[in-house]
């Protein structure tokens, strides 16, 4: 057995220190508000949560308050700044809590209401004096030809109104947190950016017309005007050509080193292989054949096999890894599936125990929920080589875990996975083959920012026996229709899911809650209807899905959750609500849950008219095409690859201003110039090398570095 290689501690620059500081440190950020910043940073936990979290944190469009038009001129629904006299107060009469207090004010060319809700007189009185000229801005509502403004962000004397910040910049929120007090916070964090190195080739800095990386930092959170926000400013590109050379810089670090490390050649005899083919009910695809022909040529070379195998939900994958883990275990290997979630390792799991009993092969499962005396004797079958293929989740690659001859590595990718976790295998000085599988059909530019240059294998086919699934889109004021339809399915022992877009009702969206949905389907379907969200724990979620697996349950509503899931070849009706807010990956994504066994599926788009332009397009593709390919690529098109892979926290390669449809052309250029730099100066200690190492920390992209110092 090999001993484990430990990995030499990562040392970040010290001009980065300020920026890694605790969120915390910065002014007015207690724990209440650090946990807000975490859920709104994307960042795991509050330790992780940095003060650069904030800085990358982009505006997405400005207020402009320059617009001075006048009162009666002031358009409906616009941000105005109005300077104006105040003429009266007009306390709510007997003090009624649901009655605003309204100030009115005049200028030149009319008067203005301004209206606060539970407004407090004493502090109003003071604000607004009668016969003071005061400077006010916000939104104005026109009512029965009368303007009003409620709330107004700001209120400032005549004299103070040069402190009015004439352009803002508009961040993304999240429950709890005020657009003034993150403006704050960002702005209290801005001081802190050192001075860092230029790391850019300064040819290509000064063609593209990049500022420095300070003030791009800078004029990124002080937008000017409507241009500055274009993901093709100045400031916006040169942070986009970073990430992507960052990103590039850490694949070809990971790539080198795992090029330094040969791999075992794989012999496959076919013994195994037969006897799993042999017992499956169906043959394969030719797709599937050319992938397995792909996999095994680059297995049987020295170098070790990194390639990604792509292909829709139900597409085969499963079969093909089976079939590439049978040539390992011919070869004398062990071979390990890793998936994201306890779920879907205890699918795979089953599905692989099964095909493995044909060939009489030893499978073990080991999560995070294996524990104690199991968990020893499973770790002692890994190290002693009994146990020939391991499934399991990040569990399988502690520092506890040891194997006998780890050849085969197969990770499925899902999205949840970065490059980074799928290295730490090497990083034990274990060099295994890898295989990648996908179930999001991904264009090219994306595999490129995702995975580097890894090889591609594409499962372009269903497998046989499969039925197309019927895709309609209904307006939601048909729901009960839908509902109705519903009834007599599940009375003849249908299964169907039903898909909401958010987990509870929040005061700004109109959106059905899954919640409150599962109450009114409850009400009109009876009981056995099963609820599953992302706020469940993990043990919550499985005992339902397995409730809805074994007929229990006859309908699950459900959030977005079940489309990375468990597979139920019996449900045959998908709904999906507010089908116009998903993305076109996440609805087919959703879409492939139902069509996997042999009879014929349906899938229910509901939507809420009218429908802007992308949601149409987006419907009529999802009518269209059931090719992943075709609907990845328009995707792309559409709304870029923000959400291509379904949500950010899905885990697109981690861009934070990067975006593959606005800057694709910087994502070429990265590549070639991180394959360059690497060529040059593999240990990255020049002048630029070292540079460099600030950039992929910034970044945090430290792991590449990790490997550098373990090479």
């Amino acid at each position: 057995m090999r001993p484990a290689r430990r990995i030499l501690p990562t040392m970040r620059p010290a001009i980065l220190d300020p920026l890694f500081a605790s969120i915390s440190s910065l002014p007015g950020v207690g724990p209440k508000v650090s946990e807000l910043l975490v859920k709104l940073l994307d960042r795991e936990t509050i330790d992780d949560c940095r003060v650069v979290d904030l800085i990358f944190h982009a505006p997405h469009s400005i207020i402009d308050r320059r617009e001075q038009p006048g009162i009666a001129r002031a358009p409906q629904g616009a941000i105005v700044t109005i300077t104006g006299r105040v003429d009266r107060h007009q306390p709510p009469p007997n003090a009624r809590s649901n009655v605003p207090y309204r100030v009115y004010l005049h200028d030149e060319t009319g008067e203005l209401a301004l209206v606060f809700f539970r407004g407090k007189a004493q502090w109003l009185e003071k604000q607004l004096p009668i016969d003071e000229t005061v400077t006010v801005s916000g939104k104005v509502d026109w009512f029965n030809g009368r303007p009003s403004m409620v709330h107004p962000d700001y209120i400032m004397r005549e004299s103070e109104a040069e402190n009015l910040p004439l352009v803002e910049p508009v961040y993304p929120l999240t429950a709890g947190l005020t657009p003034k007090f993150l403006r704050k916070t960002i702005e209290a964090a801005l001081p802190r950016i050192p001075q860092l190195p230029e790391w850019d080739d300064i040819a290509l800095a000064q063609k593209q017309g990049f500022p420095s990386i300070s003030d791009s930092f800078h004029m990124l959170h002080a937008p000017r005007d409507a241009s500055d926000i274009d993901p093709q400013a100045p400031a916006r590109r040169r942070l986009a050509y970073d990430e992507f050379l960052a990103g590039q810089l850490s694949l070809a670090l990971v790539r080198q080193r795992l090029r330094k490390v040969a791999g075992q050649p794989v012999h496959a005899t076919g013994e195994i292989s037969n006897k799993i083919l042999e017992s499956l009910p169906f043959s394969m695809t030719n797709s599937q054949r050319d992938a397995v022909a792909d996999i095994l040529k680059d297995m049987a070379g020295t170098e070790r096999m990194l390639r990604l195998l792509q292909g829709d939900v139900g597409a085969g994958k499963t079969l093909v890894a089976l079939m590439a883990i049978a040539a390992v275990i011919e070869s004398g290997g062990q071979a390990v599936l890793m998936a994201p979630t306890e779920i879907l390792a205890r699918q795979h799991y089953a599905t692989i125990s099964k095909f493995a009993a044909s060939a009489n092969l030893s499978v073990e499962v080991l999560t995070g929920r294996t524990k104690g005396r199991e968990r020893d004797a499973i770790l002692e079958r890994i190290a002693s080589g009994e146990a020939q293929i391991v499934i399991g989740t990040h569990a399988l690659f502690q520092d506890s875990v040891a194997y006998a001859n780890l050849m085969l590595a197969v990770v499925d990718e899902q999205h949840r996975f970065g490059v980074h976790q799928r290295l730490r295998l090497t990083a034990k000085g274990i060099s295994p083959h890898m295989l990648v599988m996908t179930a999001t059909p991904i264009p090219r530019t994306l595999v490129l920012a995702a995975f580097g240059d890894m090889d591609v294998s594409k499962l372009t086919e269903k497998p046989a026996g499969r039925k197309p699934i019927q895709t309609i889109t209904i307006p939601n004021e048909r729901t009960g229709d839908i509902v109705a339809r519903l009834r007599s399915a599940l009375s003849e022992g249908k299964k169907a899911y039903w898909i909401c877009p958010l987990v509870e009702e929040s005061e700004e969206s109109d959106l059905m809650s899954v919640e409150e949905r599962h109450e009114t389907l409850t009400k009109a379907l009876g009981p056995g209807i099963g609820l599953i969200h992302g706020r469940m724990s993990g043990q919550e979620k499985d005992a339902v899905m397995m409730a809805f697996k074994n007929g229990e349950i006859r309908l699950l509503v459900a959030t977005t959750v079940v489309e990375v899931g468990v597979d139920v070849p019996d449900a045959t009706i998908m709904v999906i609500e507010h089908a116009e807010r998903f993305g076109l990956a996440q609805l087919h994504q959703l879409r492939g849950r139902v069509g996997r066994g042999d009879e014929a599926s349906t899938c229910i788009l509901l939507y809420k008219g009218p429908l802007g332009e992308t949601g149409h397009a987006r419907l009529s593709i999802m009518r269209d095409t059931e090719d992943g390919f075709r609907i990845a690529e328009e995707d792309l098109k559409l709304r870029g690859e923000g959400e291509l892979l379904g949500t950010r926290q899905s885990g697109t390669p981690g861009f934070r201003i990067a975006s593959l449809e606005a800057h694709a052309d910087l994502l070429e250029i990265a590549r070639k110039d991180a394959a360059y730099l690497i060529e040059r100066d593999p240990e990255l200690t020049s002048e630029r090398g070292a540079a460099v190492r600030t950039l992929l920390y910034l970044f945090r992209r430290d792991e590449a570095i990790r490997f550098l110092r373990a090479g």
